[in-house]
This record gives structure tokens, C-alpha cells and sequence, in this order.
């Protein structure tokens, strides 16, 4: 599976969908940059989803709040003082892993191995050391009774675990100063519950309700490694959905489902898919779970659903002295909202549509490699050639061009044998290719080739953007 994921990656350079940030100069580690491919993928899963939950739903509006906030916002929030990972270090391979990840994948292994009695076993300790008074320690007695092994050299010789603070800090102004000392927000989530009120007061809604928002986040992460999947700049597309207290678990149950079809109406095979109920949830949170994607590296989270309760709003209450609370004017009562959240992570959004499109066949004859994306996610909607490049046939691919590309993302191309042609759009998973031969020139419609079956259909200049959204939904 490792040899298919080094495939993924390097199908993404060489393609334009993911670069390595400042390669030019050795590369910055964790960091990269999206292509032309990549950047018109993000987008269209970004929208997709924006489409889903704002203009899917009556009660839900959106937002786009300031990376730099105020200090006390992330120490309300409990960021400054709690959000740390349990890290630990490989003496041999000089490696850096997250403690709680080492042992489950330990587990994962031994599950792998049919040793499900042992996993069990180490489940047990994994689950008592979340919950002991010293994480550390108890998360670094579950390695060393087990003998956890290091997974990249082999060594079984650790040092101690420790707390990570993952917060990026930053000065606000010309001069550097403990007093102007602000951080990088490391989730969305917060930008979104100090402007609870601003939303409350001018959207006309009523609980119920939700606000979504995409944006970028950072987090100093010490333990950076798997491509996209786990970056120090990254983006999420998050919505808190507000409540009234006790009736949080309906919600959670109702988002979890919707968040679970989402994916599946994106083409992820379901088999492909799992939950993942939390161990020891957050401090803030009463149930939380984790939608997971069977990735080429092993099972891994693209999307938390959490039932967050009022501890948000509550914090953010106590430390501004600012109301944050509404009126049921049906019950006569003044609470503070429970929230529910889905989270999910934009660039691993990315990565599993990668993965689950990624294919190579041997149809037709010839091997080729094909990213198998939902048309309505896929970088280039359609592709147009022409078969020669003479007898007015540039021309007249040239103004069928010009005329799809006023509605969608669309690729025109002369150079190189048709076949060639085709296996460059199948790489980036372009879902048709329209070609423009003599019998286009004689009035009997353009050559639409699928790139799913191969069937090639005969369609009309009048009746191509029809088809073309009768194929691909939009």
C-alpha cells in the first residue's frame, strides 16, 4: 500500500496538483503548495461542500472570520493551557511520534495479525492512560510494557513522553513585546463563536441554527509527515450548529448521518469509510467521533463530528462579560446554546479524493492511469480536441472551446497522437474528451469519449452543454 501512496504523490507533481512549498530552496518542511490541477480541485470540493451547508440548509449562514484574533480569545478557549500533543522520541532514528497515534497503531497491527485479544489488551491500558491523572507517564508505561517498536528504524529505545504546545506565536505591530504577543489561530472554530452574537443579531435567525466557515488554521506540529495529510497550514471546513441544552444528541446523531452521506455522494466507497468513537473525548465535549478514510498508510481521520455542549460560549462569556445567551420566548427562558460540530479538514478532503480516484486499468489495450473523480469535482470538466491539426478542424475546436469555457473549467489541446491526449486527461480526471473530426466537419456531431466506460457517443454542437451536464450533475 505504501508503493501505491509514493504513486499518488508522485502522480501529483508531475501532474500540477501538489508541490512542495518553496522547492527551489530544499523545500519547507510540512508545508506545500497546491498546482493548477490541485488548486482547482480544492476549490471544487471547497464549493461543493459550501453548497451543502449554506445553501443547503435554510437555518445555516456562513462566515469568514480574521486569522489573528484577539489573545484572550485562545484563552477562554483553553488553547493556551491545554493544547498540547503527548510526544515522544525515537533515540536511533532521531524521529519525533505522537504517543497516543504510536499505540494505536500498535493495535492496529496486531488486529492486522488476527492477535485481536492482545489488542484488546492494550486497548484496555491505551483507554485507562487517556483517562489517568499523568498522560505522560501512563502513555509512556503503555509503550514500554508492550515493547512498541519504532515504526521507521525498528529500536525499541524511547525517551520520556512530553507536552507540546502547538500554537504558533506572532507580534502584533512594528516592535516585538510580551505585550503584543498574538497567535496564528490553530482551528476555525473560534472565529465563529465570538461572532455567535453578531450572526444571532443580524441574520433573523433562531435556534436552531448553524454558521459555517472555511479558512486556514495553523498548528506547530512537531510530528508533520504523510504528504497533505498533516500540515502546519492547513484548512477546514467547519459549522457549529447551535442548540438548545438537551437536545444536542438528536443533532449530533442527525449531523453525523449527513456528514457520513456527503462523503459517499463524493464517490467514496463506503467500504472505505469507518467511525471512530473517541476514547476520552475533549475537555469541552460530551460525545465525539471521527469519520476515517482506509488511506494508502493505514486508516486515518478526515472529519470529527463533536457534540461540543456550552463550553464555548460559556468561556467566551466569562472572560469578555459580554451576554452570550438567547431568549426562547416560548418557554420563558434565557440559555446558553449547546453546540454540535462537524470539522472536517479540506486538504485531507483533497488527499481522499486522490486516493479514492486513483486507479490504473488495462482497457482498450493499453495500461493507463486514471483519477476516477466525481465529474462535478474534477479540475477539468471536459477537454476539446481536434483530431488533425488542419481542415478547419483547430478552428472549430477552438470556438466549441470557447464557448464551454464561458461555464465550466475546460482544456483544449492539439499537441501529440489522440491516444496521448487521452491519457493525459485521464490522469488528471478530466470525465469526457471531446474531439472534432471529418465527420464533425460534415454535420454529424463531435465525439464524446467517456472516461469511466470508453464509450464514445456522437453528440450535436447545440446538444453538448446538455450532455455534458447530464453526465456530470451541474
Amino acid at each position: 500500500m505504501r508503493k501505491k501512496f509514493d504513486q499518488i504523490v508522485a502522480l501529483c507533481k508531475r501532474r500540477g496538483f501538489i508541490f512542495q512549498s518553496s522547492e527551489i530552496y530544499g523545500g519547507l518542511g510540512a508545508t506545500y503548495d497546491y498546482g493548477p490541477m490541485g488548486a482547482e480541485l480544492k476549490r471544487n470540493v471547497r464549493d461543493a461542500w459550501w453548497r451543502h451547508m449554506v445553501y443547503g440548509h435554510d437555518n445555516i449562514e456562513g462566515l469568514d472570520s480574521a486569522i489573528l484574533m484577539h489573545p484572550a480569545v485562545w484563552k477562554a478557549s483553553g488553547h493556551v493551557d491545554a493544547f498540547h500533543d503527548p510526544l515522544i522520541d525515537d533515540k536511533v532514528s532521531k524521529r519525533r511520534y505522537r504517543a497516543d497515534l504510536l499505540i494505536e497503531g500498535h493495535i492496529e497491527r496486531l488486529k492486522a495479525k488476527g492477535k485481536d485479544d492482545q489488542a484488546n489488551q492494550v486497548h484496555a491500558s491505551y483507554v485507562a492512560a487517556l483517562n489517568s491523572d499523568d498522560l505522560c507517564k501512563a502513555l509512556h508505561a503503555v509503550i514500554m510494557e508492550n515493547e512498541i517498536r519504532g515504526p521507521d528504524s525498528g529500536a525499541f529505545d524511547w525517551t520520556k513522553v512530553r507536552q507540546f504546545n502547538m500554537m504558533f506565536e506572532t507580534s502584533l505591530g512594528a516592535v516585538a513585546s510580551e505585550d503584543s504577543s498574538i497567535y496564528l489561530r490553530p482551528e476555525t472554530a473560534q472565529g465563529i463563536f465570538v461572532n455567535f452574537q453578531n450572526v444571532l443579531n443580524t441574520s433573523r435567525v433562531k435556534i436552531p441554527f448553524g454558521i459555517a466557515q472555511v479558512g486556514k488554521a495553523f498548528r506547530n506540529e512537531i510530528v508533520a509527515r504523510q504528504f497533505i495529510f498533516r500540515m502546519r497550514e492547513f484548512e477546514q471546513m467547519e459549522m457549529q450548529y447551535f442548540v438548545r441544552p438537551g437536545t444536542q444528541m438528536e443533532a449530533y446523531e442527525h449531523w453525523r448521518e449527513r456528514r457520513w452521506n456527503w462523503h459517499m455522494a463524493n464517490g467514496i466507497n463506503e467500504s472505505h469509510l469507518r467511525w471512530h468513537v473517541h476514547e476520552k473525548p475533549a475537555h469541552y465535549a460530551d460525545a465525539a467521533v471521527d469519520i476515517q478514510y482506509k488511506f494508502p498508510i493505514g486508516w486515518q481521520e478526515v472529519e470529527g463530528i463533536h457534540s461540543r455542549t456550552d463550553y464555548d460560549l460559556s468561556r467566551h462569556q466569562a472572560y469578555s462579560s459580554r451576554k452570550l445567551q438567547v431568549f426562547d420566548t416560548q418557554r420563558r427562558e434565557r440559555y446558553v446554546p449547546f453546540v454540535v460540530e462537524t470539522s472536517a479538514g479540506l486538504d485531507r478532503t483533497v488527499l481522499m479524493l486522490i486516493c479514492e480516484a486513483y486507479d490504473q486499468d488495462h482497457r482498450g489495450g493499453a495500461s493507463r492511469t486514471v483519477l476516477r473523480f466525481a465529474p462535478v469535482l474534477a479540475p477539468i470538466r471536459a477537454a476539446v480536441f481536434p483530431l488533425v491539426r488542419r481542415d478547419g478542424m483547430p478552428e472549430r475546436a477552438r470556438a466549441m472551446y470557447e464557448t464551454l469555457r464561458a461555464r465550466w473549467r475546460v482544456a483544449y489541446d492539439e499537441r501529440g497522437s489522440i491516444g496521448k491526449r487521452y491519457r493525459r486527461m485521464d490522469e488528471v480526471g478530466t470525465p469526457l474528451c471531446i474531439t472534432i473530426d471529418s465527420e464533425t466537419m460534415d454535420g454529424h456531431g463531435a465525439t464524446v469519449r467517456n472516461r469511466d466506460t470508453l464509450e464514445q457517443v456522437r453528440v450535436d454542437d447545440s446538444q453538448m452543454e446538455a450532455y455534458i451536464v447530464a453526465v456530470s450533475g451541474s
